[in-house]
């Protein structure tokens, strides 16, 4: 109208008009917490992350000032962002404590649905399977767990069915593989994946499930799904407790063992499922299995002994701490040496000449981001494992600049050294050389 009113006021000509508008660029806010270990203090930041072309922001919450301009970051996917995931942005570990606006809660809250999914002992020599099929459903699995379940605690509700001891028996039988998966409609998906809970009935009505394929009967039908979200909430606290030291134990023996790493790039690629394949299809017995995620701090000592050694070690230390790894013990005579020498050479590409069928050949890109880390000398294994883990508790959970508690255990002429993280509830260790002038 105004632009009209000048034009005969004027008698200017307009050759033509263009509409438009403003629109509001699709942006993630997420409140987030960093633990500055020269402070000792628990930072908190806004953090926001631009789909469009993979950019973050972060705003300083106590100062309130800017702290990361809009900058360009490649290491952080839309998939990565949910209430409880772990980033790194230059370095620093993020913890996502919260969504920071009802946008992106609104979302994002539906695209991350949890559920339990259970392997029974009859299929856990297939997780490699169950892991792949996960992955190309679009659903993440950001929890898992090696464990002797407690059955009859675990199946109370269904005390009063006929089948309740049968079902405790079998799935007592041996280790279970609890994980929770996060997707959208990820326990429906799951259910899905699963099919009735029948075996022998669905072998006809649905031949493609996992049950069908390789379940037996209602009993041993190979997984367990949660049936609804409250059911979901209820079985994942009972697998992955919030309230730290009462966590269901895991299935390590320290005994004749070595330690391999699952490293960060590898589980957000989705190749978890085909690495354990590779595993147990070389002969490999995977005692353990859990997934957790490293704080640097702890990821710098446990690569310590690389340090100005390999020209690699900064990055090495970024990669390990750069998400969640997943970490096995795996058993067997004179393991350390046959798994070192499955795994491979350090780089892949002369792996992929010399040792084609390797580990790092078949999943590794670069030295960083070579799919596996493995134990090197055979009086590691134990200790990488964590062979003194249970003799460790954490008493708090408030960071303070005290906050790794110690244990020492001496065993074969070295002093080897647990240090536990109270803030992460993860370990790193030291191993060193007792020479008769220290020995006291």
């Amino acid at each position: 109208y105004y632009l009209h009113e000048a034009q005969k006021r004027c008698g200017f000509v307009l050759p033509s008009l263009v509409a438009f508008g403003f629109f509001q660029e699709d942006r993630y806010a997420f409140l987030t917490e960093w633990y500055d270990p020269t402070a000792a203090l628990l930072r908190r930041y806004q953090l926001f992350y631009y789909p469009k072309d993979g950019t973050v922001e972060m705003f300083d919450v106590k100062n309130q000032r800017m702290f990361l301009r809009r900058t360009k970051y490649s290491d952080i996917h839309q998939e990565d962002l949910f209430v409880g995931s772990r980033i790194n942005v230059f370095s620093r570990q993020l913890n996502l404590i919260e969504y920071g606006d009802q946008y992106t809660a609104n979302n994002l809250s539906s695209k991350k649905e949890r559920t339990l999914a259970l392997i029974k002992p009859d299929m856990i020599t297939k997780i490699g399977d169950v892991l792949e099929l996960i992955y190309s459903s679009n659903l993440m699995v950001t929890k898992a767990k090696m464990t002797k379940s407690q059955a009859a605690d675990f199946y109370v509700e269904h005390q009063s069915k006929p089948l309740f001891n049968n079902l405790v028996q079998f799935v007592s039988s041996g280790p279970v593989v609890a994980m929770e998966l996060m997707g959208a409609e990820a326990l429906s998906i799951w259910r899905r994946l699963l099919g009735p809970a029948d075996s022998a009935v669905e072998q006809g009505e649905v031949p493609q499930s996992i049950r069908a394929q390789c379940g037996t009967d209602g009993i041993k039908n190979v997984c367990h799904g949660s049936d609804s979200l409250a059911a979901a909430a209820r079985e994942l606290e009972f697998f992955f407790p919030s309230t730290i030291g009462q966590s269901v134990p895991n299935t390590a023996t320290f005994i004749d063992c070595t330690c391999c790493i699952i490293k960060p790039h590898a589980v957000s690629e989705g190749i978890t499922g085909n690495i354990l394949n590779s595993i147990s299809a070389a002969g490999f017995e995977i005692s353990a299995l859990q997934m957790f995620s490293m704080e640097r701090a702890n990821a710098e000592e446990f690569y310590e002994v690389y340090k100005g050694i390999v020209s690699e070690y900064p990055n090495m230390v970024t990669e390990l701490c750069s998400g969640p790894c997943l970490v096995l013990e795996i058993t067997g005579a004179n393991v350390t040496k046959t798994f070192r020498e499955f795994c491979g050479p350090a780089d892949p590409e002369v792996a992929q000449h010399l040792r084609p069928n390797t580990l790092r050949a078949l999943y590794g890109k670069d030295k960083v981001k070579n799919a596996v880390h493995c134990t090197d000398l055979p009086e590691d294994g134990v200790l990488e494992v964590g062979d003194t883990c249970s003799q460790c508790t954490a008493r708090d959970t408030t960071p303070t600049s005290s906050s790794m508690c110690s244990a020492i255990h001496l065993t074969d002429g070295y002093s080897h050294r647990l240090r536990f993280n109270t803030i992460t509830t993860t370990f790193i260790w030291k191993l060193k050389k007792i020479t008769p002038s220290t020995d006291a």
